[in-house]
């Protein structure tokens, strides 16, 4: 009977160890998902940074380009105007025909 009385208890120890190794590898399962969660959170925010930067340098060269446009087309209206004044100043001085007559 003694045997009969152990079966019982032994059963009760392999299932609590199965239910123990059960959760540890359920534990260790659930750390490697996370892990890898955080991994590619951490590529996605590197690839989204790489992106951003990239759109960044997209925008500030545009705005160079733009600027640079805008300074050309300034110095060739301010040369313009000085060519209109110096005509005028001859026009008066001189008095030569006008280009428009």
């Amino acid at each position: 009977m003694k045997d009969d009385e152990k079966q019982p208890a032994r059963e009760d120890q392999y299932a609590k160890k199965l239910a123990i190794d059960q959760e540890k590898q359920l534990a260790r399962y659930q750390a490697i998902r996370k892990a890898d969660q955080i991994r590619e959170e951490k590529i996605l925010k590197a690839s989204e940074s790489k992106e951003i930067k990239r759109a960044e340098k997209l925008v500030i060269d545009d705005i160079k380009q733009s600027a640079r446009y805008q300074a050309i087309r300034r110095i060739d209206l301010a040369r313009e105007q000085a060519i209109a004044i110096t005509r005028e100043k001859k026009l008066k001085t001189k008095k030569l025909p006008r280009e428009n007559d």
